[in-house]
């Protein structure tokens, strides 16, 4: 059975999608063979962008998988966090579903990269929030962060959540896209590299943008 990540970030729009597809294209480049999923996709309709973006970044145009609905099996049209989105639609979110489109994935790809909606605390359900979902599900989460200003608490609230939830953090993906001041983008890459030397010692720094 192949491996699973879950990429997450400190807020909406902070990079998530870019930061998947970059991932993806990387595993691929040492000779694993990748594919990506969408947790779930608010705002949208029909196939997911934020999956266009991922297949974009990795060079391959559309996969079969994204055609029949495995990699985003969940779609809702209002532009909110999920369990919300689902209210507005009259639609129900089935977590089984989603789990069973993983196991799918996961049984063909050496790995697979589920990109969640928002940030960890982001309700999914009325009783579940993506927190609750990974841990239960025990994935490994690479945290997508940037330099802008207010980043530096997002960044460490989600990481400690994490601690405390006992859920192992791959890495932690700095995104300089568009940065607004170099001296803050420096600043707060050192002091986020200095805590994952204290205390995620098997976490690994990636950049992109």
């Amino acid at each position: 059975m192949g491996r699973i990540f879950f990429v997450t970030g400190i807020d909406t729009n902070i990079g998530k999608s870019y930061a998947t597809g970059y991932l993806a294209r990387e595993f691929a480049s040492k000779g694993d063979s990748v594919i990506t999923q969408k947790l779930i996709q608010t705002g949208n309709s029909g196939i997911s962008e934020d999956i266009e973006i991922h297949r974009k970044i990795m060079g391959t145009g559309l996969l079969p998988e994204d055609l029949d609905g495995t990699t985003c099996p969940i779609v809702l049209t209002y532009p909110a966090s999920p369990h919300l989105a689902a209210r507005i639609d009259g639609a129900g979110i089935d977590l089984n579903c989603i789990k069973n489109a993983t196991a799918v994935l996961q049984g063909k790809y050496d790995v697979t990269l589920i990109e969640g909606a928002g940030g960890l605390m982001t309700p999914l359900t009325e009783n579940c929030t993506t927190l609750d979902y990974v841990r239960d599900m025990k994935f490994s989460v690479f945290v997508v962060t940037s330099p802008r200003l207010g980043s530096i608490n997002h960044t460490l609230l989600t990481l400690e959540m994490c601690r405390y939830a006992e859920i192992d953090v791959a890495g932690v993906i700095y995104n300089r896209f568009s940065v607004e001041d170099s001296l803050i983008c420096e600043s707060t890459a050192q002091y986020l590299k200095g805590y994952m030397e204290k205390y995620l010692h098997e976490s690994v720094w990636k950049e992109i943008g």
